[in-house]
């Protein structure tokens, strides 16, 4: 099937991906007059007098705004909030099928981090969590910080967190099957952008320890010039062994290769100076940094794209429907690091019996992963 002219066509015949039905009938007055004025003024009040009851009362408590500003918009990069629109009424439409969360998509016109901090956040009495989605690095990771602080309801960045909690859960069944440990693995880490740095983060509240990130200028290390703010921290808490140069001088020696960069900057003679039964991740969309059969005719012993062409896809739907669904149930105010590696951990959990090379995290269809995920979090977010 040709997915792009199917898609086009589809889109037109569908004119958007979600629909709005009632969850009453009004067929006649006393329906009527109980779904709006003037039965409507007494839950009205109740709000009023207790805003908690909002969460009850209306839809709140299962709705999921998934909002944009255009600018990082999967393989596509900065192509404006209305071109936007169609990805983020698929995101909606994942939240339903595999969470059971109603979301809505809001694509808003600035790329000022004030301008879209303070509009998400006057929005934010009308939803249970809000799910940001492709804002471009640097500027999400202040827009995500400046949100948790202003809102009382979960603030998560799926391609951050959604993609690191999916990353942290192959990894675990790629490390079991090749017997490391995360604490003595050594770690490379293509893409210093969003997803790059929330892998980083997490894999480093697990416990690695040995881990390099590389920008486009290679290997980022204490002391580098032209380091931004945010990549100065990251060079402050990694690479132990002060290694510089390029990615390729940097994957000598690892263990493990996770890419969120660029097709084709991985080749195979860069897969055979890695260590014996090395992992990649190459995740760069559509195209990956190495494609599966030259890192595994390399001598990779285990792959994962974000492809669902190739065995082990890496797919924040694993992870996003779930999370989401277990703090909306618990009323979390906030999605913390202990919930993401509950998720992570439960999707290791749901792969392990059937463990190998060619699956190390559950199918995106299996129908056990959403409720999974949701124990885990909702339980996570009780304990904390």
């Amino acid at each position: 099937m040709d997915y792009s002219s199917e898609s086009l066509r589809l889109h037109g015949v569908w004119r958007g991906k979600i629909d709005y039905a009632p969850k009453m009938a009004i067929t006649t007055r006393d329906e009527l007059s109980v779904a709006y004025t003037p039965g409507v003024a007494a839950p009205c009040l109740a709000i009023q007098e207790n805003p908690e009851l909002s969460y009850s009362l209306t839809g709140r408590g299962n709705l999921v705004a998934v909002i944009t500003d255009g600018s990082a918009v999967l393989g596509l990069g900065d192509i404006g909030p209305e071109a936007a629109m169609p990805v983020m009424e698929g995101k909606c439409v994942l939240f339903k099928a595999f969470g059971g969360v109603d979301a809505v998509p809001l694509c808003v016109r600035t790329q000022d981090v004030d301008e879209f901090v303070n509009t998400v956040a006057l929005l934010a009495g009308s939803f249970g969590g809000i799910n940001l989605e492709d804002i471009s690095a640097p500027r999400c990771f202040e827009i995500e910080r400046k949100l948790k602080a202003r809102c009382d309801i979960p603030i998560f960045h799926d391609d951050q967190h959604g993609t690191a909690v999916v990353v942290l859960a192959a990894m675990l069944g790629a490390l079991e099957l090749t017997n490391r440990q995360l604490d003595t693995t050594r770690v490379v880490i293509s893409g210093a952008g969003a997803a790059g740095i929330a892998i980083l983060n997490l894999l480093q509240t697990r416990g690695l320890r040995d881990v390099i990130l590389c920008d486009t200028r290679g290997a980022i290390y204490a002391g580098r010039d032209n380091l931004n703010p945010v990549k100065a921290e990251v060079a402050a808490r990694t690479n132990p062994r002060n290694v510089r140069g390029t990615l390729a001088d940097a994957l000598v020696g690892a263990d493990v290769f996770i890419g969120v960069s660029a097709p084709g900057t991985v080749t195979a003679d860069m897969v055979r100076t890695m260590a014996r039964d090395a992992i990649l991740f190459p995740m760069a969309n559509p195209v990956p940094e190495i494609m599966p059969d030259i890192a595994l005719s390399a001598g990779a012993a285990i792959v994962g794209t974000g492809r669902s062409d190739f065995p082990n896809q890496i797919n924040n739907v694993l992870a996003f429907p779930g999370i989401f669904r277990g703090a909306l149930d618990v009323r979390a105010r906030d999605i913390t690091d202990a919930m993401k590696l509950a998720a992570a951990d439960a999707l290791h959990e749901l792969a392990k019996p059937n463990l190998s090379p060619q699956y190390i995290l559950p199918e995106a269809f299996d129908p056990r992963v959403g409720g999974a995920v949701a124990s885990a979090v909702a339980a996570a977010a009780i304990d904390n």
